[in-house]
């Protein structure tokens, strides 16, 4: 199996954010090592659209290259073109089917367009060859939650904090399943210890800006807030909140009356 790497396009879609590139094999061809190395420096620097081209020119050449399709189609699914991403990571799990992170790409770009079960397929593949990969963890997470499953979500978002402990979008979810689930105390401990560890994560300060909120403590919700609209303006935005950050029911309607009410 080639030797692979990732780079982080981390919360660059809805997440769920964790998407998942292959570094370039060990090529003989010094000209094919720099133009896959080319090609992946863009990808990582917010390049897409002349990422894209580069990828375009590697497969033009070698049209095989499992890692270099699936490259391309995260670039696809960052540029709008979900089903083209789809398409190039069924190529490549064809050019290389040992190689789960495919599985996961598709599964992301399979959620984009709303195909909950296609996707949980994909992601309970990767976990029934590496029950430990925590992106395929949260990810299957991130489906249970659309599916209204918020219990199994809680586990998985769970399971993949406790493989990653600095995963701080995992442990922050976990929060939420709980708020959603009634399991107050545990959501509001773990939201205080994700503030402390890192007091500029907007995601876990508006998630106690609801709890907040919701238990009648104004002024602390307020000051979470004020530090949340300081750090990231999408979370007035429920729509964005729903459909991308994705988050449950309970705390997005305690938020948004919250809001309402300033």
């Amino acid at each position: 199996m080639k030797n692979f790497k990732k780079i982080n396009l981390y919360f660059l879609l809805i997440s769920f954010l964790i998407n998942i590139l292959y570094v370039a094999p060990s090529y003989s061809l010094s000209s094919q090592e720099d133009l896959f190395k080319n090609a992946l420096n863009l990808s990582s620097s917010g390049e897409f659209n002349l990422a894209y081209n580069q990828w375009n020119k590697y497969l033009e050449l070698f049209p095989e290259d499992a890692a270099a399709l699936s490259n391309r189609g995260n670039i696809k699914l960052v540029m709008g073109d979900p089903e083209g991403a789809i398409d190039d990571q069924d190529k490549a799990i064809f050019a290389d089917p040992d190689e789960v992170d495919p599985y996961i790409n598709r599964g992301i770009a399979e959620e984009s367009l709303g195909l909950w079960l296609e996707a949980k397929k994909d992601y309970l593949y990767v976990i029934s060859k590496d029950n430990d990969n925590s992106s395929a963890l949260y990810n299957l997470a991130n489906v249970e939650g659309s599916l209204s499953d918020w219990q199994s979500a809680r586990n998985l978002f769970s399971k993949a904090s406790k493989l990653n402990p600095g995963f701080a979008m995992a442990r922050s979810s976990m929060a939420l399943a709980d708020y959603q689930l009634g399991n107050m105390e545990e959501c509001e401990k773990e939201l205080k210890k994700l503030i402390r560890r890192y007091p500029t994560f907007a995601d876990a300060r508006a998630a106690l800006t609801a709890l907040d909120w919701s238990k009648g403590i104004s002024g602390e919700a307020e000051s979470n807030w004020i530090a949340v609209t300081e750090l990231d303006s999408r979370y007035a935005d429920e729509e964005w909140l729903v459909n991308v950050r994705r988050w449950p029911q309970k705390p997005t309607k305690d938020l948004m009356k919250f809001i309402a009410l300033k």
